[in-house]
């Protein structure tokens, strides 16, 4: 038996509501026991000192990208799982968007396969809605339902609303997990940057606040005929916000995420014209910013989610209206989220918990990982103090696009634990 002690860490739990000092001992993979102080031990027990350190359940992303198999240049699953533990993700959901998409078993028996040799996160994978992701014709739902998919999302919009409505009819019955991203192409035309006063001032194509609410409105009128649940992604605008508080308060069955670029930045940060805050949807202003972080300290907003977007550095190192939209970020989110929220008092370590692992998971319909004697050990233990630069030697991702890339930030991922891995 390998038992280990985590001796006087702050442990947050947002399942039990628990933030306090306490030891906690694991034993094969599972939590044997959360304790003021424990001091029968086993003479086999490897105690660790952990004053100062914070420890949580696993962290859960809501919808991330692969490289592998397609474009392995950019990342592999090996690569990706390595950036989620050292971010402190035990669970990823991974977007359909590979070559070859996402859209038939043939895909999914690879991955399925390939996830079972990277045991350091949980994979699970979303089945495209659409063949190729082209939002033009509905795949075999429900035989990816039956191999196990987590749930339905292409990544893209579906434009086509007749297309949808049919989609959410033949996905009611099978129960699981639907993902939209509400987004009008035409309305957006070209935009990489939220039209405004900013995009006018940077010379670069806007794209209007109303090309993401006109089609969450939409979006929003086919839930309502046909029931089915959804998640909405990527939300962007304090519009958005708005629509989805409403329609909660008619109950609804959605529940929507945003994603966590789009809560640390705004319009005013593409001033730098780093592309790697060129970002689909586009930043938010300053009272889209403030709206999104309201979202999700009211509920309004169910979780974040890293939306991790790997591309190769001469694939980014373009102008920036035409580089690709995406950023990397698993193993960056939990420090600069709590850097800025929770040390500086705005947020409780239980709300950014809550909304990076709790409430990710119950939209995937996954039981949360929890801090409690018989659950397995699905944790992260992080030290919010801990100052290290983002750079090659230290990310395990195989991309480096991310704006903090060579930035001293502080706070950082000491270990993850999956069933004891």
């Amino acid at each position: 038996m390998m038992n280990e002690l985590l001796q006087q860490v702050r442990v947050i739990d947002p399942v039990s509501g628990t933030d306090q000092i306490a030891d906690i001992l694991i034993a094969d993979g599972y939590i044997q026991a959360v304790e003021t102080e424990i001091s029968d031990l086993s003479a086999d027990t490897t105690v660790r000192d952990c004053r100062g350190f914070v420890v949580g359940p696993g962290l859960v992303d809501l919808y991330s990208h692969s490289g592998e198999p397609g474009f392995e240049e950019r990342e592999t699953l090996a690569s990706l799982v390595d950036a989620a533990a050292a971010g402190g993700f035990t669970r990823l959901a991974i977007l359909p968007d590979t070559l070859p998409v996402l859209d038939n078993l043939g895909g999914l028996a690879y991955l399925q396969q390939a996830k079972i040799q990277h045991p350091k996160s949980k994979i699970e994978f979303w089945g495209a809605l659409t063949v190729g992701i082209q939002g033009q014709q509905m795949t075999s739902l429900a035989e990816m339902a039956a191999a196990g998919v987590v749930g339905f999302a292409d990544g893209q919009p579906v434009q086509n609303l007749a297309l949808l409505r049919r989609l959410l009819e033949y996905l009611q019955p099978l129960g699981k997990p639907v993902a939209l991203w509400p987004c009008d192409r035409a309305l957006s035309g070209n935009g990489v940057m939220r039209e405004g006063s900013a995009s006018i001032r940077f010379g670069l194509p806007g794209n209007p606040a109303i090309a993401e609410t006109s089609a969450l409105a939409a979006l929003l009128e086919v839930v309502e005929a046909t029931r089915t649940p959804v998640h909405i992604m990527r939300v962007s605008t304090a519009r958005s916000v708005e629509l989805i508080a409403n329609a909660k308060a008619r109950n609804l069955p959605i529940a929507a995420s945003t994603t966590w670029m789009h809560l640390l930045h705004n319009t005013e940060a593409v001033g730098s014209y780093d592309s790697n805050l060129r970002l689909e949807p586009p930043l938010g202003n300053s009272s889209d910013q403030a709206a999104l972080i309201q979202g999700i300290q009211s509920g309004v907003l169910d979780a974040i989610a890293i939306d991790h977007t790997p591309y190769t550095y001469e694939e980014k190192t373009v102008a920036f209206s035409e580089a690709p939209a995406g950023a990397i970020g698993l193993e960056l989110a939990l420090s600069l989220l709590w850097h800025t929220f929770v040390a500086t008092g705005d947020w409780s370590a239980l709300e950014l918990w809550r909304v990076l692992s709790t409430h990710p998971a119950e939209c995937l319909q996954q039981k949360p990982p929890a801090i409690a004697p018989g659950q397995p050990a699905e944790l992260v233990l992080f030290d919010p103090q801990l100052s290290w630069t983002a750079d090659r030697q230290t990310l395990k991702s195989r991309s480096e696009n991310t704006p903090w890339l060579g930035r001293l930030l502080t706070g950082r991922v000491l270990q993850t634990w999956v069933m004891g891995n």
